[in-house]
């Protein structure tokens, strides 16, 4: 019986130790495949999964992530990466993708109005946000920005830097949905923020534009494989309504 969000949330645990038992790359694949379907901002999208099975490649990586446990027992490991540099080529996607859903020569009024709005937000404001050289348009445009948010609200994440937070988060939220869907079929996962990302973009051939977001060992536990009961703090520490 599948899992309901609720119970693949709490099955969930980040699993140091997995047992030596293969998983189904098929199985894996479509959950990268739920995580593509994440959201993002600005649906630009800008990040890439890599799903590593060879054996060489997995060993390598083993080692860049410090040889933890949870890195050398995995069967398989998934890695998120972020492409903040490809928001020009996301960008153009957008507009094709606007210009094949409305391609119909009678479109409505509202139609009109909203292919042009999201038209006109990939060709202009995208642009203006996340063009920058050398930090120095980055600098102005956050100074512009604040000055005009001293009357009205204002987007105001608007520096390099910002983007590069904004394109972590989405990918965030990716990987999110990949575990939840690793866990809804008994699959486990663990999320490694140790690892030397630099090792591990060479050992995947990335470009110097692309960025470490995560790396996700996959496997089935071991009992030993969960360190313990889970802690949170205590709910009501956390949680505020307004």
């Amino acid at each position: 019986m599948n899992k309901t969000v609720t119970e693949a949330i709490t099955y969930r645990r980040s699993i140091r130790a997995y047992q030596d038992t293969e998983i189904d790359t098929e199985k894996v694949k479509q959950c990268i495949y739920n995580a593509s379907l994440a959201p993002t901002s600005s649906n630009l999208q800008l990040w890439e999964f890599y799903h590593v099975t060879d054996t060489t490649k997995l060993n390598q990586l083993a080692k860049a992530c410090f040889n933890q446990s949870a890195a050398k027992t995995a069967k398989q490991l998934v890695i998120v990466v972020t492409r903040k540099d490809l928001w020009k080529q996301r960008a153009k996607a957008n507009i094709s993708f606007l210009n094949s859903v409305y391609n119909k020569p009678d479109l409505t009024a509202r139609e009109q109005k909203r292919k042009k709005m999201a038209t006109d937000y990939y060709k202009k404001i995208i642009p203006t946000i996340y063009t920058d050289f050398l930090g120095v348009l980055g600098l102005l445009k956050y100074f512009t920005f604040q000055i005009v948010g001293l009357f009205k609200p204002i987007y105001r994440q608007v520096r390099s830097s910002d983007m590069r937070i904004v394109a972590h988060k989405s990918a965030g939220l990716a990987a999110q949905n990949f575990m939840m869907s690793m866990s809804e079929i008994n699959y486990d996962t663990c999320p490694m923020e140790g690892s030397d990302t630099l090792k591990v973009k060479q050992i995947l051939g990335l470009p110097r534009g692309a960025e470490i977001n995560m790396v996700i060992s996959c496997g089935i536990r071991k009992p030993e494989g969960v360190y313990g009961p889970r802690f949170r703090i205590p709910f009501e520490e956390v949680y505020f309504k307004v």
